[in-house]
């Protein structure tokens, strides 16, 4: 058949599926499936007979905009939560996983300036936690147990307290992303510089291992999620610092829009964290050192996994699909 024929005689089939695609009025998966087979007929009739042509070209783009729109229906047809956390963050976190490498290396220099500077000072953790929490913190340590200061209060009030105030400092370093990420990155200052004095003052008071015991039991996902909350603040950051070839709002609602799915990603560990905080660290001085590690590593494994490695599963097999549709 000449190409003017092939054409003429499937003009108005394809121009009707164009217009069905581009207005997404298609209801019936199954329907659009059909017609998808009829159209991957007609493209390799064309790149059988008209390689060069531009109708190939133009049905080639036709075929991959019609597997884009079968393989969002299938999508839209499974369950949206389980989606999102399954598959959606991961592929955002592998796209954006520099931010993640960058919040990380911040993390690590702010605690080691927090270690460094109370190591230099003895009164320096007093200036950033207040004289009420160090002089009780010296009275639980003389009493045989140096993190009892997290064990006060109900388990449920407990709970809820320490929950409450971790996702405040999770959206919070997340908004003051809106400054540049400057705010974010204060925020991520005032923590682990509180993180790293802290710490040293343990283990200047010969209770470092008791103190990793009970504090780790939470916050390895705690800490973990705080720092994925500052990833999200730096990509808003960026997004307004750095628009490319988008307009700076535009860019900045695309920033904001991946920062708050990641900033939401963090919430079921932060609740996690929480419940170990109010629950489980309270029985860090008579729970056996195998179990306290065992938490604190399965926790800190479970973390590190989905926000680390699972990503690059998820990239991996999105691409493997991608790359076996051949129209």
């Amino acid at each position: 058949m000449r190409e003017v024929a092939f054409i003429k005689q499937n003009k108005e089939k394809w121009l009707s599926f164009e217009k069905t695609i581009a207005n997404n009025t298609v209801k019936d998966p199954d329907e659009l499936a059909s017609q998808y087979i009829k159209l991957i007929n007609d493209l390799s009739y064309a790149q059988t007979y008209y390689p060069k042509s531009k109708i190939t070209i133009y049905l080639n783009q036709l075929a991959v905009k019609t597997y884009n729109k079968i393989y969002k229906n299938k999508t839209e047809d499974t369950n949206r939560i389980i989606t999102f956390w399954k598959t959606e963050v991961p592929l955002i976190t592998y796209k954006y996983r520099k931010f993640i490498y960058i919040a990380f290396a911040i993390f690590f220099t702010f605690t080691f300036i927090g270690v460094i500077s109370a190591a230099n000072n003895a009164e320096f953790l007093r200036t950033v936690v207040g004289d009420s929490y160090v002089n009780q913190t010296l009275e639980n340590i003389e009493n045989g147990d140096p993190v009892a200061i997290y064990k006060s209060g109900s388990n449920w009030g407990s709970f809820i307290g320490i929950t409450v105030n971790n996702l405040r400092v999770g959206i919070l370093s997340f908004v003051l992303g809106v400054f540049g990420g400057v705010g974010t990155i204060w925020v991520l200052f005032e923590n682990c510089v509180m993180l790293g004095s802290f710490q040293y003052f343990f283990y200047e008071k010969d209770v470092f291992w008791e103190s990793v015991r009970g504090i780790w039991i939470h916050g390895a996902m705690e800490i973990f999620a705080i720092v994925i909350e500052a990833a999200a603040g730096l990509i808003l950051g960026a997004s307004i610092l750095f628009p490319g070839t988008h307009s700076r709002f535009t860019s900045f609602k695309k920033g904001a829009k991946i920062g708050v799915k990641i900033l939401i990603s963090t919430f079921p560990f932060t609740f996690a964290a929480g419940f170990l905080e109010g629950f489980i660290t309270r029985y860090s001085n008579v729970m056996p050192n195998f179990l306290s590690v065992g938490i604190i590593l399965t926790t800190l494994a479970l973390i590190s996994y989905y926000y680390l490695i699972y990503p690059f599963k998820v990239n991996k097999q999105q691409t493997s699909k991608i790359l076996a549709f051949k129209p």
